[in-house]
Formats: structure tokens, sequence, C-alpha cells
């Protein structure tokens, strides 16, 4: 009888220690949020009129009115009505349709800083339902945010600022619902922590336009090359070059919005020509560089 409790106590105190890695993980992960926003707008939608959801971006979108039938490439409920937000991560990209008269707050956005690695800890999509009744504060927010798609936009000075700041700040209470809500893996998103995985991370976010080669990036994590690139596509789900590449299209999208040239982020990030950078941002956003920065120059908040 001793030794089952004894047991029982050691499977509770070993949960307990779980719940508190988890917790303090998803702490780290709310804390490091920090986003760039591409496009945020309260759209208007007639019956059967859709929106395309931006691929690459981490897009939150908003039910004001109405209900909305989503058609995403990653698994995500049929419906999202009044009060229902959804989140998408970038690796799912769509259709969002109305049934009926809708509106709707649509934000895509960019993870920057040292939140730029963390795209792969969130979901490929997924709803809070109730929303607004979870986190009234924040839902308080949404009627008010974004650009009327029908209006002008009128700028003071900060409002990026506040916008950027609001607009994180829904993320983190989106992301935190659908934690509490147990809708994530289990162990999320402590079961992703890999101090030697950061360290390599950490590198590739500093300087993307190093020549990194797998063996490199093996040697600084401390691993063999085969160790290495097995931990890396267990926890972030894709190659360490394929990760190597979509860094550098989120440093590429950051530098051209600022009004850098093709040729200057090129020779940024590494690429021995312009033609190569082009067909491998091609590759990953679907569009040329300078198409790109033509459209995304002015970020309207």
């Amino acid at each position: 009888m001793t030794a089952v409790r004894d047991r029982m106590d050691r499977t509770g105190q070993t949960q307990e220690r779980t719940r508190t890695v988890a917790e303090d993980a998803l702490e780290r992960v709310l804390t490091a949020l920090e986003v760039r926003i591409r496009r945020q707008r309260r759209m208007r939608l007639a019956d059967g009129e859709f929106l395309v959801l931006d691929p690459g971006a981490v897009t939150y979108a908003y039910v004001l009115s109405g209900e909305v039938r989503t058609r995403l490439t990653a698994a995500a409920p049929p419906t999202v009505a009044a009060g229902d937000i959804l989140l998408t991560s970038g690796r799912a990209h769509g259709t969002l349709t109305a049934d009926g008269r809708v509106t709707v707050l649509l934000a895509e956005l960019d993870l920057v800083g040292d939140a730029a690695h963390l795209s792969p800890l969130l979901p490929d999509a997924a709803v809070v339902y109730g929303f607004a009744d979870q986190e009234p504060a924040v839902a308080a927010m949404l009627p008010y945010m974004g650009v009327d798609a029908e209006g002008e936009l009128i700028t003071r000075s900060g409002d990026l600022a506040v916008c950027r700041m609001m607009a994180a700040t829904v993320l983190t209470s989106a992301i935190r619902a659908w934690a509490a809500g147990g809708c994530a893996p289990d162990g999320w998103p402590a079961a992703a922590g890999d101090p030697f995985l950061d360290r390599v991370v950490a590198a590739i976010h500093a300087d993307p336009g190093r020549e990194w080669t797998v063996d490199a990036l093996a040697a600084l994590g401390a691993m063999s090359r085969s160790v290495f690139a097995e931990r890396f596509r267990a926890r972030f789900g894709r190659s360490p070059a394929g990760y190597v590449t979509s860094v550098r299209m989120r440093a590429a999208q950051e530098l051209l919005s600022r009004g850098l040239g093709v040729s200057t982020v090129s020779r940024e990030l590494g690429y021995a020509s312009d033609e190569g950078f082009s067909r491998a941002f091609r590759r990953s956003v679907g569009t040329t560089p300078s198409a790109w920065r033509s459209s995304h120059q002015s970020v309207s908040a």
C-alpha cells in the first residue's frame, strides 16, 4: 500500500512539474511575441463574397458579425461565427467565405525580432470559440482596430506603434485562449524546447545571410549531422536548409518593406545573384521581390 501511495505521489509530482514547465514555456512564447502589420482591415462582405488569406502571414480573423465558412489547406472548423477568432500560422492558406452578410477584422502579420523563430510553434489553423467571452477586454478593442476597407486612413504620429501593440495583444490573447482551452498538443510548447537547437536558431536569425551548411549548423548545436537533422526536423517540421530559407525570406520581406532594392537585399542575404534570390523568393512568397515591395512598402495599420 505504501509503495502504491509513493508511486501516486511521484506521479503527481511529475505531472505538476510538467504543468509548471509548460506554463513557463508558454509564458516565454507569449512574452516574445512582437509583430509587424502587413495589413489590417475591417471587411464587410455580402453573401458568398470571400477573402483570400495571405500565404506566409500569421493571421487572425475576428468575426464581428455574421458567420464565415473556412476553406484552408490545414484542418480547421468549417465555420467561424461572431465572437470567434481564427488563427493561422502562415503554413495554412485558403479562403473565408461569407454566409450571409458578414463583418470581419482581418489582420495579417509578420513575427519580428526575437519572435521570428516562433512561427513553427503556432498552430497551422485553429479557432477560439467564444473569444469575446473569454477575453472581453481584448474583444472590446477589436471593433475599433484596423482600417475600414471603405474609408480613408487618417494617421496621427504614433498610430503604427499603437496598432502594432494592439495587434500583438490580440494575438497573444488568442494563443493563450487556444492553449487554455486544451486544444494545444500534449506538452506544447515545452515539448519543443531544446537549448542546443535554440542556439542554432538564434545564430540563423542573427546572421541569415551567412552560408549555413548542415555541417556548420550541426557543429554549432554540438551534434552529429544525422542526429542534428533528425532533431531539427522533429522540432520544426522542416529541414535545416528549409528553415534557413524561410528565415531569409522573412528577412527579405522586412528589408524590402523598408524600400531597399532587390540587389541590395540579395547581397545582404548571401545570394550569389539577383536571379537566384528572386527564384527563391518567388517559390516561398508566390510573387517576385519587386512586386512584393511595391505592394507592401506602405503598410497600413
